[in-house]
C-alpha cells in the first residue's frame, strides 16, 4: 500500500520506440460492466494496455484483465440473473449493508486469487483510508484483498482492514485513477469514466419497459431489509411510513445511489481537469442502477460503442492507421 508520490516505476518501452499504453478504469458499481466492452473493443483495435489502474468496479475488471481472466469474467457477467446477484449478498449489521465476503470469496475461487507479482500486466488499484481520508495505492500482496478494499462503497459494503489500515472505496478520492496509471509508467493513458450521464438518473422515471418489482431499486431495498432480519410485516409497515419509490418520496436506494453519483461525478471531474487522460472514453450507462449487475449485456454493448466514438483519436495516439 503506497501513498501518492511514493510509487513511481520507470516507463517500459519496446525497443525504446513503442509508447507504454495505460488504461485507467473508473468506479461506477454495476455500470462497470461497460469496462468489459471497452476492453473488448480495444483488443479489436489491437490495443493491449501494459499498465492498468482501477478504482472500485474498475479494480475488479482491471484485475481480471491483468490476470488473463477477462474472457471468463465477461462470460460470467453475461449470464448473471438478478437472483444470482442476490445470492452473493451477505447482509451485515455493522459498517455497511453488505459484508462483501461472499462476493470476494467467489472471485477468489474463480478469477483473482493470486499475488500482484504473478499478473500478466502491471496493475494497481485505489482505495481510501477511512481514518484520514488519504488516497492509497494498492499494488503488492493479495490481488483479491486489494480489490475488496477498493470496492468497499461506504454504507453499502463494510470497510476492510488491509495491512493495518481501514480502507473503503477509492471512488471517494480518485474515481478515475489517471494519476496512478501515469505513476506506473504509462506514456499514453486511456481513461474510462462511467459518470458522464449519471447525475439525477436514479430519480428520473424513464420510458423503458417495466421490470419486475423485485428487480427495481424498491425491490433491492426490501431484500436488504429482509436480510437484516425484518419480517414481512415490519417491511410493509416501514414502506407505509416511508414509501419506497412512490411519487411523493424516492426510494432509499434511489437516494443513496443519487448521492453517490453526485459525489463521484464531482470528484472525477475535478481530478480529470487536473490530470487529464490522453483519451477519455465515456460510456453512456446512467440508465443502469447501482445494483443492476444482471444487465451486463447492455453495459458491455455501450462500452463497445463508446470506444467507437473515439476510435479516430485512439488510432492517432497509438500510431495505428484506419
Amino acid at each position: 500500500m503506497t501513498p501518492p508520490g511514493a510509487f513511481a516505476l520507470p516507463p517500459q518501452r519496446d525497443g525504446g520506440h513503442e509508447p507504454v499504453i495505460g488504461l485507467a478504469l473508473g468506479s461506477g458499481a454495476a455500470r462497470g460492466w461497460a469496462h468489459l466492452g471497452v476492453l473488448r473493443a480495444l483488443a479489436e483495435e489491437g490495443i493491449a494496455p501494459r499498465v492498468i489502474s482501477g478504482c472500485s468496479i474498475g479494480a475488479l475488471v482491471g484485475a481480471a484483465a491483468a490476470s488473463g481472466d477477462l474472457d471468463k469474467l465477461t462470460r460470467w457477467a453475461e449470464t448473471l440473473k438478478w437472483q444470482d446477484v442476490v445470492s452473493l449478498l451477505d447482509v451485515s449489521l455493522r459498517g455497511g449493508l453488505i459484508k462483501g465476503q461472499k462476493l470476494i470469496s467467489f472471485f477468489e475461487r474463480n478469477f483473482i486469487d493470486r499475488d500482484f507479482s504473478e499478473l500478466d500486466a502491471r496493475f494497481a488499484c485505489v482505495a481510501t483510508e477511512l481514518g484520514s481520508g488519504r488516497e492509497v495505492w494498492l499494488h503488492d500482496g493479495s490481488v483479491s484483498a486489494a480489490v475488496r478494499a477498493s470496492i468497499a462503497l461506504p454504507g453499502l459494503m463494510t470497510p476492510v482492514m488491509y495491512q493495518g489500515h481501514l480502507l473503503v472505496d477509492g471512488g471517494l478520492v480518485n474515481p478515475v485513477p489517471v494519476s496512478l496509471c501515469r505513476a506506473m509508467g504509462a506514456d499514453v493513458v486511456i481513461a474510462v469514466d462511467l459518470g458522464s450521464d449519471m447525475v439525477g438518473r436514479a430519480l428520473r422515471r424513464t420510458a423503458a419497459a417495466p421490470v419486475p418489482i423485485e428487480e427495481t431499486e424498491a425491490g433491492w431495498t426490501e431484500r436488504l431489509l429482509a436480510g437484516l432480519g425484518l419480517s414481512r410485516d415490519d417491511i410493509d409497515a416501514l414502506s407505509a411510513a416511508i414509501p419506497f419509490g412512490s411519487d411523493s418520496s424516492p426510494s432509499l436506494a434511489s437516494v443513496i445511489s443519487s448521492s453517490i453519483n453526485i459525489m463521484q461525478v464531482r470528484i472525477a471531474r475535478s481530478r480529470l481537469a487536473g490530470d487529464p487522460a490522453d483519451v477519455l472514453i465515456s460510456p453512456r450507462v446512467g440508465q443502469l442502477g447501482l445494483m443492476d449487475y444482471h444487465r451486463a449485456d447492455e453495459a458491455i454493448a455501450e462500452g463497445v460503442a463508446a470506444v467507437g466514438r473515439v476510435r479516430t483519436v485512439l488510432r492517432e495516439l497509438t500510431g495505428r492507421s484506419d
